[in-house]
């Protein structure tokens, strides 16, 4: 592919992105109480198809940080559905939902309690990394936030994101879920 068709297909990229963020803002939370953070998230592949499962699996929404400009298309329309909140930092999402009083968790693949051993309340946040550093803000900071992780037993060292994501959207259903 050219330098030209490069510039036109991410000028197509901005164009949906633009135009899907726009119909966002009519978006309608799902019928869960359970949200997704989104913690510096490549903006590439991962995050539509998150949108697509959090859409899928009924998500009240999903807090973004530091994430800027996605194709929406693999996320076949889900980026208008799932409402979305946009944060430069941490801090400032975390005082958004806990003001909201809900509870969080990371997921982490080598701490925490295993998913579908911990009974997390229907009023879950769950916090989901950048692929290769992990989440941005020091634990520490955070007393409240608890690790969970998905029992994993190959020599894979972590999921990937959206696939991780999915499987904790579905154990919260499963817990907690409406009927379909």
């Amino acid at each position: 592919m050219n330098q030209r068709e490069r510039h036109d297909r991410h000028t197509q990229m901005l164009q949906r992105y633009k135009k899907q963020r726009q119909r966002n803002l009519l978006a309608k939370p799902g019928c869960h109480d359970f949200i997704l953070v989104l913690d510096n998230l490549k903006a590439g592949y991962n995050v539509p198809k998150i949108f697509r499962s959090a859409q899928a699996f009924g998500a009240q929404a999903i807090h973004l940080i530091n994430i800027g400009p996605f194709d929406p298309a693999p996320g076949k329309g889900a980026f208008k559905q799932v409402p979305a909140y946009f944060h430069e930092t941490f801090e400032e999402c975390y005082q958004a939902l806990d003001k909201e009083h809900y509870k969080l968790f990371t997921l982490e693949p080598e701490e925490g309690c295993d998913i579908n051993k911990s009974s997390p309340p229907e009023k879950s946040v769950f916090i989901f990394g950048h692929e290769e550093q992990g989440i941005s803000f020091d634990l520490a900071n955070y007393p409240a936030i608890e690790r969970l992780r998905i029992p994993q037993f190959g020599s894979v060292q972590s999921l990937n994101v959206s696939i991780a994501a999915s499987i904790v959207m579905y154990e919260q259903v499963r817990q907690h879920g409406k009927k379909s």
